[in-house]
């Protein structure tokens, strides 16, 4: 099968296919570089999506990522990445095996075809001028033999005519002599021409067009077995990548076979154990007591032998505060809970040998305790000192014991890293001496002296910082005894406490009634200094305004938790009036309040500015 001896006769229809094969062409080029757009194009969202839901870094989020489900959830991120870039690599292979190639091609084709029909087109110029001089020889065969033939009929007609001179019948007869000369001459070119022109026709469809044809058929078939071909490329490069991004797959589900749900409870457990005990149970507290004084029982003193103390770092109830609400414990820690004592029987309540004493009691539950180290000096902060940017304490103290181990073996880390790096430097800087002292034109050793003495010092600074925090660790560890009291000088917290610990202590025991200086006292001093361990729980408490004042009609010396001391005279704040109880909180300054009873005072309030009530 050949299209030159088949379509010999299909020039145009040819060359219309030949060009409708090109546009195939093209149109298959521009699928692919349209598929290899949007492979690009989904690559970049791939990446984008797997950026998006990245950790950021220094953030929150990278702490979450310890967890399995997590760190499988980034695995697949990573994932996706790698597979998004197998979609790049399927859109550089299309380009560059594909694309790129075939536009080369079209146009190599397009010259091709271009120079196949021109030589068609010759060859057809070349056949038609042949055709037109076979036709002007015959028409000039043609005419010549009827000018002859007219002539010879013109000598006859003359040479029967005897009215015609001899002359002009010799004359008639040479001119149809030449006429027949001229159309035999005419005759002998048309034949010459005919012959020619018969040779020019049948190699024009015999050799120049089948020879024309058969190139432009053989350009065809290598368009389509080029289309084809890429056909194929095109699945190839798909089939290429398959392998890795089953690879990427079988990565997202060993990611999600990694998870491990016990070890992520493990790590909840982790963050957010605090070491803390279980409260234990709640002692019944005996509010019978008080009634069962006798008239002449004027001290509330002996009331401390009916009940037991509930101490605040008891391992049964000392860790009770972390799981009573705020609004609870603050309710906890208003009123003294106890029936006021009587007002003096004279102006001078302390010239009286049974005068009032000190509302003494029982001691009180662990709430009451509480309040007595929250609001009696000495205090390290108060509410409001926090308010006003309190720092945490160096020791961590205020964190519960396993997240307070965690963080100072963090520091530690942190502080090893350090003295390395300084370390390095200093071995730097020494190297660099030497080299100094062995070839001066370099530069001066002196010169180093002072920055090799800085980062010494620096090295013995973190050194010392390194083996507090450690000394820190291990007493949380256990592998050291409590705290002495130069590891509470080292905290930061206990420096320049303790000369006000020693004079509170003394104070307590000036005002104790027997005199004594009891170890309950000293523990609940201590207790009193640890305080910032729970002013965390607080520090969003405003203080309560002034309703009024109040002017102290007798001396009153405040010993129990949430009561205050006051001279006869003083004039004070009122916070909070009298609510039945019998008690009135009141204000000395801004960080000293607590109760007193209202017997012993005249209360002022603003509403009633004008004139004065006094609870008697």
């Amino acid at each position: 099968m050949s299209w030159g001896t088949e379509l010999w006769d299909q020039f145009d229809n040819l060359e219309k296919h030949t060009q409708w094969g090109i546009d195939i062409l093209e149109k298959y080029i521009k699928f692919v570089k349209e598929r290899t757009e949007i492979e690009l194009s989904y690559a970049k969202q791939l990446r984008n999506l797997s950026k998006k839901y990245q950790p950021k870094k220094n953030s929150k989020e990278e702490e979450e990522y310890k967890y399995t489900a997590c760190k499988a959830f980034l695995s697949t991120l990573n994932e996706m990445n790698d597979y998004a870039g197998q979609h790049e690599v399927i859109s550089e292979n299309m380009t560059s095996q594909i694309t790129v190639d075939l536009m080369r091609y079209v146009q190599e084709l397009k010259q091709e075809r271009k120079s196949n029909f021109h030589d068609g087109r010759k060859a057809q110029q070349h056949i038609e001028t042949c055709w037109k001089q076979l036709e002007s020889s015959k028409r000039r065969f043609e005419r010549d033999c009827k000018e002859a033939d007219r002539a010879q009929q013109y000598f006859e007609k003359m040479d029967a005519d005897i009215n015609v001179t001899k002359a002009d019948v010799e004359k008639a007869r040479q001119q149809a002599q030449i006429r027949q000369q001229m159309a035999e001459d005419s005759k002998a070119d048309y034949s010459l021409i005919l012959q020619r022109f018969n040779q020019e026709q049948w190699e024009y469809y015999h050799t120049h067009i089948p020879n024309i044809f058969q190139k432009i058929q053989e350009m065809e078939e290598r368009r389509i077995v080029r289309i084809g071909e890429s056909m194929k490329t095109y699945a190839e490069v798909d089939r290429q990548v398959i392998p890795i991004i089953g690879k990427c797959l079988d990565g997202i589900v060993k990611a999600a076979e990694s998870i491990d749900q016990k070890n992520d409870s493990q790590l909840v457990v982790e963050a957010y154990k605090s070491g803390f005990e279980p409260p234990g149970d709640i002692e019944f507290e005996d509010y019978t007591q008080p009634m069962k004084r006798t008239v002449s029982d004027n001290s509330l003193s002996s009331s401390k032998e009916g009940k037991p103390e509930l101490r605040f770092g008891g391992k049964s109830r000392g860790k009770l505060w972390p799981f009573i609400k705020k609004n609870k414990l603050m309710s906890l820690l208003t009123s003294p809970h106890q029936p006021p004592p009587p007002p003096p029987a004279s102006a001078s309540p302390s010239a009286v040998p049974n005068g009032p004493q000190s509302p003494k009691q029982p001691k009180e539950p662990l709430s009451h305790r509480f309040n007595e180290f929250m609001t009696s000096k000495p205090k390290i902060h108060c509410f409001r000192s926090l308010k006003r940017g309190g720092v945490t304490p160096e020791d961590f103290s205020n964190f519960p014991p396993e997240q307070r181990r965690k963080k100072l073996q963090q520091k530690v880390d942190d502080l090893n890293r350090e003295i390395q790096k300084e370390t390095d430097q200093r071995d730097a800087i020494t190297k660099m001496k030497d080299v100094y002292l062995k070839n001066p034109q370099m530069g001066d050793p002196a010169s180093l002296d002072q920055k090799l003495t800085e980062v010494t010092q620096n090295i013995e600074k973190l050194r010392l910082e390194a083996q507090k925090f450690e000394a820190w660790l291990a007493e949380v560890e256990g592998r050291l005894p409590a705290r002495s009291e130069q590891a509470r000088r080292q905290s930061g917290l206990y420096d320049g406490q303790t000369h006000q610990t020693v004079t509170n202590c003394a104070q307590d025991r000036e005002s104790s009634p027997d005199g004594s200086y009891t170890e309950e006292q000293s523990q609940e001093s201590e207790h009193k200094v640890l305080a910032p361990d729970f002013d965390d729980e607080f520090d969003d408490e405003e203080p309560l305004p002034a309703i009024g004042t109040c002017k102290a009609l007798y001396t009153f010396e405040g010993q129990n938790e949430g009561t205050i001391s006051v001279v006869e005279g003083e004039t004070l704040s009122v916070i909070e009036e009298d609510k039945g109880d019998g008690w009135t909180r009141i204000r000395r300054n801004e960080d000293e309040e607590g109760y007193v009873p209202t017997s012993y005072v005249e209360v002022y309030l603003d509403k009633n500015a004008k004139g004065a009530k006094t609870y008697i």
